[in-house]
């Protein structure tokens, strides 16, 4: 640990804290519909595509009609994108490298993944995706995916703020206003400041170049997996060529940031030098993923007439970051204690600690940062591989996604995850002082407790029990590549990272199968959708109360006592829930690495 990681950690949290107040008011201004710099551009063009659709910009919708209309938009989504992917062979534009049909348990599994901002990957994307399907399909999905979130967590703010009301806006409103005026502009410039880092922007085929030197690699067959010849040694195959993926990428890394989707244009996402190539973009990326859910927080204080209490959200935020990226750099920084006397640095800039599967470029502070930041907010793009951090390394990113998007949080999901903890520390608060629990003026009650509790229940239940069939199944444990508890985390990784539509991999499991992908997909669609619904209908029923002024029993959600309460709370729920699974898994080798224990 070096004070240039400390100063990089601490700079950058900075900078989240300054765009909070200037983003979340603008975000304020244009879900109020207020006068914004941007209108003379594009309120004409909002007023056109409602023209064109048919859509009453002055119709309110209940939270029953807003659920069944957000669902209906991302079905329709979900099955464009499967079609596209099933016939990219067919179509004729923008497939220079020839590249065949998504095979369908594949194309179902993406389909659902960026339908639900979850933007996991079993596949290579310079290798299977055309052009056409990473512009038209994939990068589409990530702008409508990011705009339904925004739209979901206005909604609920709508909800705490609104008295005796019984809609909570427009759906096609909100989600138009979060393309138009937040996610394309911020893409745009996003987007240049990352071709002037060197990421790649064009439509070019592929080149093929000659190696100074050719190569032996071990073949692999059909399946994958490397071939053994009958005499027991690896079947080698000489490489003299190598091809050099590109295309359109600056474009798509700026909304894969910006709107936490994750899903990265090459296989090796943001380690990617043509994704990722210098400290600077890679410190640009960091920030991207944290913007808007930070500047969400202060929009909610504003729009619900409580600015302490939105910077009692980001505190909270702010507290379970720093104790994540604390904890993941410290055991980084001390590298592999069965390698103790070895010199386990890569350069002189890199002082000791375990460099394995992380960039030079980049170093241990910014490769913990990223991949603490990547599954904070619900994002999934990785610099560097969490399957080769130490076992309390990558337990960090695991605990992260099992804290249910809540510390900052995908772009809106974040928001709406942690306001569902807020009703339950109320709710607590309320016991621990006898009475009725308030938030906000809006008194809690059962059935807003009960809609909080199933969205914390549906969460653990999907990954637990289909971590544990993929644990004891041979259609499970056939496709991680390790024995004993790194191979139980890997699966429960997986199964989390899909649950909490993070979409980063652990590495290491081939997710390439009928089992994964079907399993996989049900898994993000259950993650997403099963928990949006009660949270709206929590802000449907806010929306209707009568506004209950404060007393001297109400317990205050402004101070730093409810951030500690809030914290409590997340950590207790989520320790409750998963750490029977986590002593098996990152825990458990954890204690053995100490021991000597090696698989």
């Amino acid at each position: 640990m070096t004070a240039n990681g400390w100063i990089q950690i601490i700079v950058f949290l900075g900078l989240i804290l300054a765009v909070t107040k200037p983003l979340g008011i603008f975000m304020a201004r244009v879900f109020s519909r207020e006068r914004t710099f941007l209108d003379p551009v594009m309120r004409p063009v909002e007023r056109l595509l409602y023209r064109m659709t048919g859509v009453d910009e002055d119709h309110e919708m209940r939270w029953t009609e807003y659920a069944l209309t957000m669902l209906l938009f991302s079905g329709v989504s979900m099955l464009l994108l499967y079609a596209i992917e099933r016939s990219q062979q067919l179509l004729p534009w923008l497939n220079p490298q020839h590249l065949p049909a998504v095979a369908p348990a594949l194309a179902f599994n993406t389909a659902a993944s960026f339908t639900t901002n979850t933007n996991w990957q079993n596949y290579g994307g310079e290798s299977t995706m055309s052009y056409l399907t990473q512009m038209v399909g994939l990068a589409y999905h990530n702008f409508a995916s990011a705009a339904v979130g925004i739209a979901l967590a206005i909604a609920f703010i709508r909800g705490i703020a609104r008295r005796e009301k019984e809609t909570i806006g427009n759906f096609w409103v909100d989600m138009t206003r979060a393309t138009l005026w937040l996610l394309l502009p911020m893409c745009v410039i996003g987007a240049l400041l990352l071709v002037s880092q060197g990421v790649v922007q064009n439509l070019k085929p592929y080149d093929t170049v000659k190696l100074v030197e050719p190569q032996q690699i071990q073949k692999t067959g059909p399946d994958g997996k490397p071939m053994v010849g009958q005499d027991g040694k690896p079947v080698m195959d000489t490489v003299a060529t190598q091809t050099i993926a590109q295309g359109p990428v600056a474009s798509q890394e700026a909304i894969k940031e910006l709107g936490t989707n994750g899903g990265g244009f090459f296989n090796a996402n943001s380690a990617h030098p043509f994704e990722n190539p210098t400290p600077f973009s890679n410190y640009l990326e960091m920030f991207f993923i944290f913007a808007i859910p930070a500047g969400l927080t202060y929009t909610l204080g504003r729009m619900t007439g409580s600015q302490r209490h939105g910077w009692a959200v980001w505190a909270a935020m702010a507290v379970l970051f720093l104790t994540g990226v604390t904890t993941a750099y410290w055991a980084e920084a001390h590298g592999n204690p069965l390698l103790s006397g070895v010199d386990q640095r890569t350069s002189l800039a890199q002082p000791g600690g375990n460099m394995e599967g992380k960039e030079v470029r980049f170093g241990i502070a910014d490769s913990t940062l990223f991949a603490t930041i990547t599954t904070d907010a619900s994002c999934g793009a990785i610099n560097g591989w969490h399957d080769s951090y130490t076992p309390l390394g990558g337990m960090v990113p695991l605990v992260n996604i099992m804290l249910s998007e809540t510390v900052f949080g995908g772009v809106g999901a974040g928001l709406y995850g942690i306001l569902i903890y807020v009703v339950l520390a109320v709710f607590i608060a309320g016991l621990m002082v006898g009475r009725t629990p308030e938030y906000l003026g809006k008194k809690i009650e059962a059935y807003d407790v009960k809609m909080a509790m199933l969205v914390t229940l549906v969460f653990p239940f999907i990954i637990l029990v289909l971590t544990a069939i993929s644990s004891v199944a041979g259609f499970g444990t056939s496709s991680i590549s390790n024995p004993g508890p790194h191979g139980l985390t890997q699966i429960l990784y997986a199964f989390t990272s899909m649950a909490g539509n993070n979409g980063s991999a652990f590495g290491g499991l081939n997710g390439n199968t009928l089992w994964y992908n079907t399993a996989g997909a049900m898994t993000m669609l259950v993650g997403r959708f099963f928990m949006i619904i009660p949270m709206l209908a929590i802000a449907g029923n806010l929306a209707k109360k009568k506004y209950v002024p404060p007393s001297l029993g109400t317990f205050p959600v402004t101070t730093p006592l409810f951030t500690v309460l809030l914290v409590g709370v997340i950590l207790i729920v989520g320790a409750l829930t998963f750490f029977p699974a986590l002593s098996l898994g990152p825990i458990l080798e954890h204690l053995q690495m100490v021991a000597g224990k090696t698989f």
